[in-house]
């Protein structure tokens, strides 16, 4: 009996602090965080929406729900790649982001990939590059 098809992105994150557009005086902090989306299932699918869960460490908490990524809803073939840059800000130096894709496969079938919470560390040494798991 074959298998059946395997729906499957895995997602990694580099956050960064931007201290140039931040304003720690006034409760300002910055980040940019680099996304990359690869497709390691065996069948193309289109990344359709994003939501964020963003946490400052006063916790505060904002959700955010879009269509696509930086304007764009990319198709994804087996073993292919899409790479984003976006950011966020915080009133406080450290936070955390988590979130989710939903994609649809050329299929038809719908599937979410859970984005691993992240932090972001304008205090650190190493600017913000810690990854949770």
């Amino acid at each position: 009996m074959p298998s059946s098809p395997t729906y499957q992105f895995t997602v990694q994150v580099k956050p960064h602090y931007v201290a140039e557009q931040s304003d720690p005086d006034n409760g300002l902090y910055f980040f940019t965080y680099t996304i990359t989306v690869r497709n390691t299932g065996q069948v193309a699918a289109q990344l359709i929406s994003r939501t964020w869960n963003v946490n400052d460490a006063n916790g505060h908490h904002e959700k955010v729900k879009g269509l696509g990524v930086v304007g764009r809803q990319p198709l994804l073939q087996p073993g292919e790649a899409f790479e984003y840059t976006s950011g966020t800000r915080l009133r406080t130096a450290t936070g955390t982001m988590h979130g989710s894709f939903f994609c649809v496969a050329e299929d038809g079938e719908k599937f979410d990939v859970d984005v691993p919470m992240f932090v972001l560390d304008a205090l650190s040494a190493n600017g913000g590059t810690r990854t949770l798991h």
